[in-house]
């Protein structure tokens, strides 16, 4: 891939995950993490540092799953690696939040984790499809 189709692929992909994870966070989700977390969180979102996580992640999201799968010709491959891409990273973050933090509920940990994988393997299926279609012929 050349340097513009990577950053018109990644262009693609900021409002995929961006879409699906506000519909999680602000819609379907919101009562769950209020009733688990709300002792934890912020009365406002620190909007910089949420951009930032997306855009960091979605890098290594590209370069894990989307990217190889490109070169490889395939939508499982986007798919698998993107679901395990998340799985590791919101593992990491869960479990080390429920290691450190006192009273971080585990119940946040298994559902935020299982989220993560099908966050990320929707959002590395999409963009690729995305991708073929728009940016890759």
């Amino acid at each position: 891939m050349t340097l513009i189709q990577s950053l018109s692929v990644y262009a693609l992909s900021v409002p995929v995950f961006f879409i699906i994870d506000m519909i999680w966070l602000g819609l379907i989700a919101t009562g769950f993490y209020k009733s688990n977390l709300g002792h934890l969180m912020s009365d406002t979102v620190n909007w910089p540092v949420a951009i930032a996580f997306y855009l960091i992640f979605l890098v290594g999201l590209l370069i894990f799953a989307v990217s190889p799968a490109l070169a490889a010709k395939s939508l499982m491959h986007a798919v698998i690696f993107g679901g395990l891409f998340g799985f590791f990273t919101y593992a990491t973050y869960d479990l080390t939040n429920w290691a450190t933090l006192k009273d971080w509920p585990p119940i946040v940990a298994f559902v935020d984790i299982v989220w993560g994988t099908v966050l990320s393997a929707s959002v590395a299926g999409i963009t690729y499809l995305l991708a073929v279609t728009f940016v890759i012929r």
